[in-house]
């Protein structure tokens, strides 16, 4: 559980908290949520978990038929494809911005993140996340549009199911290692101030991400034509 914050309510901490295991995976789609043991391993009361389950099922994470039955939220291709189909006009535009309104220290922490970077593959896991992660944090904040960086932020947060369901898939790791390629060269890009280049790179790299693996591993399971 995340360290104790005295500027955070126990509902604050339950809803990081379990927001956490739901995108990492340590609470699985489709699993019914055990409040009173949930509670007690977060050293609470049932109130501020339900204030947190009610946040979650505003965002879509978890399903509440009543308050003994809440489950987290189903994974599906159609979640998928709007989370990939709205990266895909946005990620692109983040990456023209930084191109032209990088800093000297946007460029430090580009290259710094880039350099921390390894190839998104089953062999190397959450630390490959994890890095992966960091990089398109610090590119976006590299856009200095505060509006842009939320949203990317929270789609990021909400793909994060669909990029591990991605990794579990055996695609093979050409293109994972061609994926750690691009960013390499997005950091040229950006640091050369090529925005149209810059943008057709990550619209490109968005395309063969990891989202749009599962995307299609989802649509065989649910028998889409």
């Amino acid at each position: 559980m995340p360290s104790q914050n005295m500027f955070l309510s126990k509902s604050d901490l339950a809803y990081a908290e379990l927001r956490d295991q739901i995108l990492t995976g340590s609470l699985p789609a489709g699993s019914r949520l055990a409040q009173y043991d949930l509670a007690a391993s977060l050293n609470m009361s049932i109130t501020p978990l339900r204030e947190a389950i009610r946040r979650l099922s505003s965002e879509g994470l978890v399903t509440v038929e009543t308050h003994r039955d809440v489950r987290v939220s189903t994974m599906t291709a159609d979640e998928a494809r709007q989370l990939f189909e709205v990266r895909l006009s946005l990620d692109p535009t983040a990456a023209a911005l930084a191109a032209t309104r990088r800093t000297d220290d946007d460029i430090t922490a580009l290259r710094a993140a880039v350099d921390q970077l390894l190839p998104v593959t089953r062999q190397w896991g959450e630390g490959a996340l994890t890095a992966h992660r960091v990089f398109h944090q610090t590119l976006y904040r590299a856009s200095h549009n505060d509006v842009l960086i939320k949203m990317l932020d929270d789609l990021w947060d909400k793909s994060d199911r669909y990029r591990r369901l991605g990794l579990d898939l055996p695609p093979g790791d050409e293109p994972r290692t061609r994926d750690l390629k691009e960013h390499h060269r997005l950091v040229d890009l950006v640091v050369d101030g090529r925005s149209d280049q810059a943008a057709q790179l990550m619209h490109d790299h968005i395309a063969n991400s990891l989202t749009a693996t599962a995307i299609s591993a989802l649509e065989v399971r649910e028998g889409h034509p």
